[in-house]
Parts: C-alpha cells; structure tokens; sequence
C-alpha cells in the first residue's frame, strides 16, 4: 500500500485538536427500524436520495462510502475516533446503531442473525443510491458483512471483516454457546447482584476484553460499554441473548457465495475470537485478502483507529477501482438473471 498524508494528530477520542466533531447525528428507519446514525463526509447534496435508480450506463462517477458496523453489545460509537480520522481525510462514511443496541428500536422475538441481515441490507442500498458501497464490521458486524456478501443483490463492490465470530473462537465464545451451565448459575443466585457490583466487575473484564492492553483503555469507551450492564437482570438477558447468537453462528456462512473484494483482519491479541479464525477465514474465501496484527486486541478500531482508517480507505480505494472493471459484466449478468426471472 502507499500511503496518503495522515490527518492532523488526534487527541484522544479521535478528534484533532484543532477541528470541531465532524460527526453528524441522525435519526432514520432502516427496514422498519428506528436507529441512530453517526456520518462523516462531505453533506449530500438534497439530502432526500432519489426514489428511482439511474439506468444502466447513465451512472455518474461518485464517490465510495463507507458502512460501518459494530459488534455485540457495542454501538456505532466505536467506530467515532475512526470516523473522526476519516472525516479529516474526506472520506464519506456511516456508521450505525444495530437493532437492540445503542439508541436502535430492539430486536423482536425469534432468531436474530435475519433481523439483522434486513437491517443491514437496508443501509447498504439507501448509501448504494449516493455511491459505490463498502461494508465493513467488528465481530458481530463482521459476520454481518460477510452475511451481506453471500447476497448477490446487494450492491457492494467490497467487504471487511474484522475479527468475525463463528471460525475457530476462544474458549469464552465456547463456553457461552456450548456450556449453559455457568449462564443457569448466574440466574439461579439466590438474590441479585447488586447493580454497583454488576458495574464494578465490568469496568474490569471490558477493557481485557476488547483492547489489546487493557492499561490504555479510554476510560470514555469502558464507561460506555459498562452502562451496558446497568444492573442483574439486563446482565441475565444479555447473557442469554448472547447465547442464542452463537448458537446461530453455527449455520451463518455460505462462503462460497462471497465474490465481492474481502479484506478479512485478524487480531493477535483478541480474547474472543483467534487469530486463527480470520486464517481460517481467508483459507475459505481464497480470493481475499488476509492482514494479521499481532498487537491489535479484539476491537482495533479502539486500539488504533488511525491506522483502521488508513486500511479502510486504501481498501476502498482499491475495490472501487476493481468494480469499475467488472461492474459491466456484473450488469449484464444481472440483466440475464432478470430475464430469467420474468
């Protein structure tokens, strides 16, 4: 890769010294969803996107956005020092609220990982009006975009998976998909524990967790993370839910219908999911690309946000340019399928 000129240093947070928060907050429904999204770039002009798509071969050249997605029991608040990074360097990017997390509607009764899925889908195809679409998640989110990538219909010219679950996993995932045990324990305690305590006890196990050192956690991000946990019964619930989600990562991937540009990134020092899963990952898609950090923890974006905003944006830059190649044959593979289709 070559490097383009790095944006002002950042202060903690992500956000040069010198500039104001570049990010915008809004408010939007996403297959029937209410959440929050958080977007750099420069503003969209007539914000409204335009309710037919141009006909083939009338495109205009546009510039890539960026969707970002993050994990379990996380919020689109961990990608703001990124975001911050990117929006210096006028790169156009979202990052959003998952269902039942952050400031989203909650997700309804039943399997989750399809909720989510429409979710995501949706977000693509409104960014996919303004410009070619690169998806990229953390954990969670990273199965999400590779989910998204086995959906031939969605228009994404590239994918990022980071640190994505369901591979070959730590012996914590194991435990909670394979081992109801300790989560029957918790619930049968004869009498809750205190919410203080629930607290305490987080503000020790987040940082070890997600960074790689847990000595430069941002007290801000663990703070965020803790009022996850405010009290017994939401740890119970999210215990469970976090249950049911690796169970149904055990059928999540149809890899051989990943076709799209993927970058899979792999963390040395990530508690939760190997290194040799994103290994393991890029041996099933052989036409990605695999970057292994050894000193990057489970969520890198927190580790090192301006180095994931490098990687994001050269990424793009490349798969853009690799779309504009097959984007004529895609098209008019899609019109014979739609011939096909009556």
């Amino acid at each position: 890769m070559t490097a383009s000129k790095r944006p002002a240093p950042a202060v903690r947070g992500g956000r040069p010294s010198s500039e104001p928060d570049a990010v915008r907050v809004s408010f939007r429904r996403f297959a029937g969803v209410r959440t929050r999204v958080l977007e750099v770039g420069p503003p969209v002009v007539g914000a409204e996107a335009p309710k037919r798509p141009r006909k083939r071969g009338t495109e205009k050249a546009c510039a890539p956005r960026l969707v970002l997605l993050h994990g379990y029991c996380d919020s689109a608040d961990t990608w703001r020092p990124v975001l911050a990074e990117l929006a210096a360097a006028g790169i156009a990017a979202v990052a959003v609220d998952l269902p039942g997390f952050g400031d989203a509607q909650p997700l309804r009764p039943g399997p989750m990982l399809p909720q989510l899925d429409a979710f995501a889908a949706a977000v693509v195809r409104e960014q996919a009006v303004l410009g070619p679409v690169v998806l990229a998640g953390n954990s969670l989110g990273g199965t999400l975009s590779l989910r998204a990538a086995q959906n031939p219909r969605l228009p994404l010219v590239g994918v990022v998976s980071i640190a994505a679950p369901g591979f070959v996993d730590s012996w914590l995932v194991r435990t909670v998909a394979r081992n109801p045990l300790p989560l029957r324990l918790y619930s049968a305690l004869p009498l809750p524990v205190p919410g203080f305590l629930v607290r305490a006890v987080a503000e020790q196990v987040v940082p070890r967790l997600l960074y790689a050192d847990a000595g430069t956690a941002d007290a801000g991000q663990v703070r965020r993370f803790t009022t996850l946990f405010p009290d017994y019964r939401a740890t119970t619930s999210r215990l469970e839910q976090a249950r049911q989600l690796v169970t149904e990562l055990a059928d999540a991937y149809q890899l051989d219908r990943v076709h799209a540009p993927l970058l899979v990134v792999a963390c040395g020092k990530d508690k939760l999911v190997s290194s040799a899963a994103g290994r393991r990952l890029h041996t099933l898609v052989p036409h990605s690309r695999l970057l292994v950090r050894e000193d990057w923890g489970h969520c890198p974006q927190l580790d090192d946000p301006p180095e994931i905003a490098e990687l994001l944006t050269f990424f793009t830059a490349g798969a853009v340019r690799s779309g504009d190649v097959q984007r004529p044959a895609r098209a008019a593979s899609q019109a014979a399928e739609d011939t096909a289709a009556g």
